[in-house]
């Protein structure tokens, strides 16, 4: 009997033991559960707040051109210094030819001293060549500025041979391995060669676009990329991403990061990747199947079009695009012979007599896009004979004459498209994004390009009988994503791009059966020491705290807006409103899209009746940003505010990119400026301003001593 019971006691013990920790399992599960939850709704939040400052920075870089191209358009130059300042701001990128552009960034006049130990580059290259810049850029090692010219004279040179759209074959290689957007971090192209290997006869690349600004690094990536496309050219294919612009290249780094790297020959380098990146090719077709553009599409992308456009035509897609288009117009006008010719003035000389220049008969309709072809080829001939005539030229010299500045003649009877329309096709493919919704609208939040839904997708599927599309342009935390029922491919290759921890880079591979394979990395040492627990928490709370300062710094940038907000729930003037209107005020201000009311407890102390004084929390936000600015409150809120489209205009206007403007280039702009904003200032007022500002008197202005005009400017206002 004894027994027994304790045989029952034990069975018993056991069972509650059991019973006790299958409870515990299931709280821990529970726990882990709800803790990755949180950590997920954390992980999201800081994405969303990233995102939502990186577009509507993009939003701000288009917004400035847009004013930039409005003052083009409605400023009339007094003087011929105002026309030859705004020809160099402006439009100076387009006006080299090509003799005038070898002769500027003639490389071979560039001596390299026999003390320089980096690596040695002679065309054509080779094999050797490539690994040992690789091998020089792991030592942090730079690339004199002769073989970077020369590199960039002979990438030119093999792109100009290049259609718009590339064709690749997976027939000639195992497989094709399609990179996104690096922006210039060197490490991820590092860590992709390394895990998939170099290219070779047998492994090609596709990169799409981006890759240069943000990071440190663009100017390698260029040197590594453009080396391997020469060495392997069948192999290795560039596309064209929105930041392959120098427009763009103003705002996000990379011609800073030029000019620093190479202080005395960086003018030049600048010059050379400028032309170089309007002959990168505007999209890859892998196998007649597989599109890959960089943005997206629209339902206006039309890739028989796409393959015609003059594409180096477009050094920005985002720079003048009405002037260029009033422009074409004008050309027009004189092909029909309706210049109005404005008569000598009295006393000047008479030039001597011409033959008389032929005057074209009445152009037809331009609907008839076959008729003003054939009128436009009768119209050009007819000019080439004048000029023959006039200079005595005979015939066998017909090739050394040209027309192109009005129409290339090769094109005459392709479809006559305005530069508006080539221009569009360009901007919708660079900039445009995926929407989960049906249609085609604008896309908003970043300010170029559109958003498009599935339905445009599977158009222009159907209509190129592709099976789906390859793009990249934006940010994805695991390096990639499907979208319209996996028709369209997401592919991000810069990992750590908000910060440690932030995003996986991946890149994929697709074989002849062009089912995609994803290889995903972080390429990052703190990152592969962390701990699985570590790798967890620690990574989501480091981004969450940089997401953070990186949302209150805007939010103090518009501290005065968000008063003028606040007030107007404030009908008492108690200098307190509830945390609902604390939350729709911030919105209707940053316009950021963010859950404002989830992101509260991180951005607002808690309070027990659930209203806030909205003085003293922006105060605590000033308190903050003067902590690491050192300038008073009020200048600091403008500085924060307008900084990155300031040193965009100060770049724009620093033609020379030597970080200083002269007094007569910062008179001019001035003058462009107040002629828009209606500001009276004369000529004798801007020359005290700029002698008030140029505080070392060097005779010019530095960045610093610019935003000093501006905080003048916005003080008198």
């Amino acid at each position: 009997m004894g027994s027994g019971n304790s045989v029952n006691a034990n069975y018993k013990y056991s069972l509650q033991k059991s019973e006790n920790a299958f409870k515990a399992a299931v709280l821990i599960q529970q726990w882990y559960r709800r803790y990755v939850a949180r950590l997920e709704m954390r992980r999201r939040c800081t994405w969303r707040i990233f995102q939502s400052i990186e577009y509507a920075c993009e939003q701000d870089q288009i917004k400035l051109h847009n004013f930039f191209s409005y003052l083009m358009d409605h400023f009339t130059p007094s003087s011929s210094k105002e026309r030859d300042f705004i020809s160099r701001m402006f439009i100076s990128g387009e006006s080299f030819k090509e003799a005038e552009l070898e002769k500027y960034c003639d490389y071979e006049s560039l001596e390299v001293p026999d003390s320089y130990t980096g690596p040695r580059l002679s065309f054509p290259l080779l094999p050797d060549h490539a690994t040992a810049l690789l091998e020089a850029f792991k030592q942090k090692q730079q690339l004199h500025a002769r073989y970077v010219l020369n590199l960039l004279h002979e990438t030119r040179k093999h792109l100009k041979q290049l259609p718009n759209i590339s064709h690749v074959s997976t027939c000639y290689s195992e497989e094709v391995t399609v990179c996104g957007d690096l922006h210039g971090q060197l490490d991820d192209l590092f860590l992709i060669f390394y895990k998939n290997g170099l290219p070779s006869p047998s492994k090609s690349y596709v990169f799409n676009g981006d890759f240069v600004d943000r990071g440190k690094q663009s100017l390698e990536i260029l040197i590594v990329l453009f080396t391997f496309l020469l060495i392997y050219p069948k192999e290795v294919h560039l596309n064209r991403g929105n930041h392959e612009d120098h427009m763009v290249n103003l705002r996000y780094g990379f011609a800073k990061e030029v000019m620093q790297k190479y202080k005395v020959h960086g003018k030049k380098i600048l010059k050379m990747i400028q032309n170089v990146f309007c002959w990168l090719p505007l999209a890859t077709l892998i196998d007649q199947k597989v599109l890959i553009i960089h943005g997206g599409i629209s339902d206006t992308t039309d890739l028989d079009m796409l393959e015609k456009i003059q594409r180096n035509k477009f050094i920005s897609v985002l720079r003048g695009k009405k002037r260029k288009e009033s422009n074409r117009n004008v050309e027009i006008q004189e092909l029909n012979g309706e210049t109005k010719v404005e008569a000598d003035p009295p006393g000047s000389e008479t030039a001597p007599s011409l033959p008389l220049q032929p005057r074209p008969s009445q152009a037809p309709s331009m609907a008839n896009k076959l008729e003003f072809s054939r009128w436009v080829r009768q119209t050009v001939q007819e000019q080439i004979d004048w000029c023959r005539r006039l200079v005595d030229i005979s015939e066998s010299e017909d090739e050394e004459l040209t027309y192109s500045s009005v129409v290339s003649l090769t094109d005459l009877d392709k479809p006559c498209w305005t530069r508006q329309e080539e221009c569009k096709q360009i901007l919708d493919i660079l900039w445009s994004d995926p929407m989960p919704q049906e249609g085609c609208r604008a896309n908003t939040v970043r300010g170029g390009g559109c958003y498009f839904g599935p339905d445009v997708t599977e158009k222009i599927l159907e209509k190129h009988n592709l099976q789906f599309l390859i793009r990249s342009h934006e940010c994805k935390q695991e390096g990639y994503e499907f979208c319209h029922n996996r028709k369209v491919l997401t592919i991000f290759s810069a990992s750590n791009y908000y910060e440690i921890g932030s995003n996986r880079g991946a890149y994929v591979k697709l074989g002849p059966d062009l089912v995609p394979h994803f290889v995903q990395y972080q390429a990052n040492k703190t990152a592969h020491t962390l701990t699985m627990t570590q790798r967890q928490g620690f990574p989501v709370a480091l981004v969450e705290e940089s997401a953070f300062r990186a949302l209150r710094e805007k939010l103090f940038a518009h501290t005065s807006a968000l008063i003028s907000a606040f007030k107007a729930y404030d009908k008492d003037n108690t200098g307190r409103i509830t945390l609902s209107n604390w939350a729709t005020a911030v919105e209707s201000v940053l316009h950021l899209g963010l859950p404002w009311r989830m992101l509260r407890p991180q951005l607002v102390r808690s309070t027990a009746d659930g209203m806030l004084e909205y003085k003293s929390w922006l105060n605590d936000l000033a308190m903050e940003q003067r902590s690491q600015e050192h300038i008073q409150s009020s200048l600091l809120e403008v500085i924060y505010r307008n900084r990155s489209n300031l040193e965009t205009i100060f770049r724009i206007i620093d033609r020379d990119h030597s970080g200083l403007i002269s007094f007569e280039e910062f008179h001019q702009t001035w003058k462009l400026f107040s002629s828009h904003m209606n500001i009276e200032l004369t000529d004798d007022g801007i020359n005290d301003l700029v002698r008030s500002i140029d505080f070392n008197k060097d005779g010019n202005i530095d960045f610093n001593e610019f935003l000093e005009a501006f905080r003048l400017v916005k003080q008198s206002q």
